[in-house]
């Protein structure tokens, strides 16, 4: 256990260091029941980014249908490019709850009394580990999704062109897989910049609502403990050389930026406010001392998807490092 977790006998500036070695932890028998069902979705989430990647869109039917009304070819054209794509938006979505279900249960793991967050990294690195790439996830899925503008444009005329019922006998079946209730949830989830990042979010501040005799701080200092791990990893190369691979050190940068977003929307005061249990200004460093086209995409995820940025408590020096 040991050499999967260090925590140090010293702690400086009142943050805990820890370090846990993302590559290599495995369950233990208490966490085999909640990994096997976590690792039953995580397996799928390489298959989602590259079906996102490969998503290329019907722009160019699209634009041909709609300048040509009367050509009903092209409105048929158009229709069968887009229902396939559909069916794959309506994939990612689904994927998305399943995720969230995964979170929840990870969640109840990692901050069950009568364990403290160190506690309970400590007893079980696997869970935490998953907690890791379920946010690693997350924030390469969003990403990605911010470079396609056309899932958007596609699934709003599949709406368009359902709801005016334009085009009759023309696989309509569809309408059994994405009818008007799901295709409603999905427009929701595809109108966020960060649909993945903000169904965590929610998936995050329902587990606090919902389990009202924990303690919120439970939950809030499971997140604020893992973005001092992530930080600790980054920034100690005793520690960073460890990996075997540099791909993981990314992975530290994902990691601490998803747990400070959740932080920030799940506690009442923030992730930037003085009294913070992140140390914000020590987490924009290190990731400011990474190459830049490694991390403007963490940065601006920083700026535009957290809620309390902008608020006055927020420190004009943690302001202007994001400016």
């Amino acid at each position: 256990m040991g050499n999967l977790l260090k925590v140090l006998t010293r702690e400086i500036e009142n943050y805990p260091h820890f370090f846990l070695d993302f590559e290599n932890a495995q369950p233990t028998e208490g966490e085999c029941e909640v990994w096997n069902q976590v690792n039953s979705v995580l397996q799928d989430s390489e298959n989602i980014l590259s079906g996102l990647q490969a998503y290329k869109g019907a722009g160019q039917e699209i634009r041909d249908a709609i300048q040509n009304p009367n050509d009903l070819m092209l409105q048929e054209r158009a229709w069968n490019s887009v229902c396939p794509l559909v069916i794959k938006l309506k994939k990612f979505y689904s994927f998305s709850l399943r995720l969230e279900k995964a979170l929840q249960s990870l969640l109840e793991s990692l901050t069950c009394p009568p364990y403290t967050p160190t506690q309970h990294l400590e007893k079980e690195q696997a869970l935490a580990k998953q907690f890791a790439e379920i946010l690693h996830f997350t924030l390469r899925f969003d990403e990605l999704k911010m470079r396609i503008p056309a899932i958007q444009n596609d699934f709003s005329y599949y709406r368009r062109t359902i709801s005016r019922n334009r085009i009759n006998n023309m696989n309509l079946d569809i309408e059994n897989e994405v009818n008007n209730e799901m295709a409603n949830r999905m427009s929701l989830f595809y109108a966020e910049a960060t649909p993945m990042l903000k169904t965590l979010s929610n998936a995050t501040t329902n587990f606090v609502t919902e389990n009202k005799t924990l303690p919120l701080e439970n939950t809030t200092d499971c997140l604020s403990t893992m973005a001092s791990v992530c930080k600790v990893m980054l920034e100690t190369p005793e520690y960073s050389s460890r990996f075997s691979s540099e791909d993981t050190l990314l992975f530290c940068m994902r990691v601490m930026v998803g747990v400070i977003i959740l932080y920030d929307h799940v506690h009442p005061n923030g992730a930037f406010n003085k009294s913070s249990k992140i140390d914000m200004k020590g987490c924009i460093k290190v990731l400011k001392d990474q190459p830049a086209d490694n991390v403007e995409g963490l940065l601006n995820a920083l700026k535009f998807t957290t809620k309390h940025l902008n608020d006055e408590s927020t420190p004009k020096n943690i302001r202007t490092m994001l400016q």
